[in-house]
């Protein structure tokens, strides 16, 4: 049987989400494994979802099938994250944009045109997966990341 680790909490679970957000942000990828290359991300899309707790294994089979689809449709992902520890039905989902708004624009445009983008998202439609859905666009500000102390 397989243990898991002991869980993170969700504070330290939401600063871990800045910090990889703020870093793509500032073109830091290199420094988050597994990105591939050093890119300046503009605009992170952060999707805070309110998702069934009883179906978390199908809100996650639908999580990892936009690692397929939203690079081909021009998103930098950066992570979906699942409810590890308290709250339950609590979901995020980090994208990146190179563009700004005027990318997320483009990307959600190919998303539609997209059938596995379209197929997912009706599966989760039809599971009622996701019950609620909020995007915030979030950009660094200049000098404020990953500054040593004192």
């Amino acid at each position: 049987m397989r243990e898991d680790p002991p869980s993170p909490g969700r504070r330290l679970l939401i600063e871990s989400i800045a910090a990889i957000s703020a870093g793509i942000l500032a073109g830091r990828a290199d420094a988050f494994s597994p990105l591939e290359e050093t890119r300046t991300v503009k605009t992170t899309c952060f999707i805070r979802y309110q998702i069934d707790p009883f179906q978390k294994d199908a809100f996650r089979r639908y999580a990892e099938a936009w690692k397929r689809i939203i690079p081909r449709c021009g998103g930098h992902l950066i992570g979906y994250f699942l409810p590890w520890e308290g709250t339950n039905d609590v979901a995020w989902g980090l994208i990146g944009f190179d563009g700004g708004l005027a990318a997320y624009e483009a990307y959600r445009a190919r998303l539609k045109a997209d059938p596995e983008a379209r197929a997912n998202l009706e599966m989760a439609q039809a599971k009622r997966l996701i019950l609620r859905e909020e995007r915030t666009f979030v950009e660094l500000v200049d000098g404020s990341f990953n500054l040593p102390p004192g």
